[in-house]
């Protein structure tokens, strides 16, 4: 037969106790031969024996008859003296009371779980259901443990845990429906029942604290239940369709965010080439700018030089073109040449008539001025010169740089 802790631990301390009685009994003496005195002690000593093991036995049995008694652990010791719940509170261990006057009940002050089975209730339609069964996890507070068994003695927890429960299912199940409590309600029985029976444990038993309450599923008439398959079958369809939809809609929208993404990337590309084509075209101009500002600046500048040097030589050649240097350069220019034509008439002629007006004016003077030019030129010209005298009115005539001496003379 198995044994419980709290069994073992009494066969324990039995054990203990034994071993202590026996250490305090002297050793056994020899018996003197011959001599049978010695049967009495040994006797009374087996005797003794017997009375601690009988009165240990009955002491860890619970009894109220012995005069030892023990507390276990996670408990303390209430006492009843001729049927009144005494004051007195003792923690575990060993502890004396008087047989037969005083009654002994270890109370448990640690977390303990109430199981309470099968309770049945019906529905706001009419349906009765049962559940199988609810445990509620409580703990009565050492401080208030006197107050509660006054009140409501040593099984206090039927009338706040088990009749508590069965009146809060059916407060419960009688203002719900069979939907309500089956399937839509049913995740809140937990707390629903932890609240009510702490709510009223509170007011009216303050040494009861209530930690968890746990509602297995009803049990329902199996037409009703094929039908809640069925229906959850259904609305199991309909999520699945649901969460088709919503995966169909959701990559819809993933599709157009990554087109509007790839639009956005296309249309910033677009602007960032048509802004560095502007950019390029905006540099071009202003190059073009420059070049045609250094084009100006340049052409100005030379037209301004050429402008100073046609002026400057304007200046320079009034200065030196006087009519002394013409006449010069035009006796230069006839003494260069190297051919004298005789004849008639030459044709196409040009006749220079400063220098014939020169000569119709200055007359001798120009003759004189003719001779002194003439005389480094060629002896060839000197013929020339003889007809000057001669002819009342000269004419010179030249073709080609070439002086025509027949002309002059006709």
């Amino acid at each position: 037969m198995d044994t419980t802790p709290q069994e073992q631990e009494q066969q324990h301390q039995q054990e203990e106790l034994l071993r202590r009685i026996r250490s305090q009994v002297p050793p056994r003496m020899p018996p003197p031969s011959g001599d049978g005195s010695a049967i009495g002690p040994i006797v009374l000593i087996v005797l003794a024996l017997l009375f601690v093991m009988a009165f240990i036995s009955m002491s860890s049995s619970g009894g109220n008859f012995s005069l030892v008694h023990q507390v276990p652990e996670g408990h303390v010791g209430v006492y009843w003296r001729g049927g009144a719940l005494m004051k007195t509170i003792t923690d575990p261990g060993f502890h004396l009371m008087m047989p037969l006057i005083t009654k002994f009940e270890p109370i448990q002050v640690t977390l303990q779980t109430d199981l309470v089975r099968d309770i049945p209730c019906g529905t706001k339609g009419g349906v009765m259901i049962s559940f199988d069964k609810v445990e509620v996890v409580n703990r009565l507070r050492k401080d208030y443990v006197y107050d509660t068994l006054l009140n409501y003695g040593v099984h206090y927890d039927k009338t706040w845990i088990y009749d508590k429960i069965h009146h809060e299912i059916n407060q419960f199940c009688s203002a719900h429906s069979l939907q309500q409590v089956y399937i839509d309600m049913f995740d809140q029985i937990d707390d629903k029942m932890k609240e009510a029976i702490q709510r009223d444990c509170t007011q009216y038993a303050p040494g009861i604290e209530i930690i968890g309450v746990r509602v297995t599923k009803p049990n329902i008439p199996s037409n009703i239940k094929r039908n809640f398959e069925l229906m959850e079958e259904e609305r199991t369809k309909a999520l699945i369709a649901i969460e088709k939809q919503k995966v169909a809609e959701k990559e819809a929208e993933t599709q157009k965010k990554i087109a509007l993404s790839q639009a956005e990337k296309n249309a910033q590309v677009s602007l960032i080439l048509m802004e560095q084509k502007l950019m390029e075209k905006d540099s071009s101009k202003r190059q073009e700018a420059i070049e045609n500002d250094m084009f100006v600046a340049r052409e100005k500048a030379q037209t301004d030089a050429n402008f100073y040097r046609v002026v400057k030589e304007a200046e320079a050649n009034r200065l030196k073109l006087t009519p002394e240097f013409l006449e010069l350069k035009f006796i230069e220019a006839i003494a260069n040449n190297t051919k004298i034509f005789f004849g008639d008439k030459v044709p196409n002629m040009i006749m220079d008539q400063r220098l014939l007006g020169n000569f119709l004016n200055g007359g001798e003077t120009t003759v004189n001025n003719l001779k002194l030019t003439l005389q480094f030129a060629k002896p060839a010209l000197e013929i020339c010169l003889l007809f000057l005298f001669v002819v009342p009115r000269p004419s010179w005539y030249m073709l080609n740089g070439t002086l025509n001496i027949n002309e002059i003379l006709h």
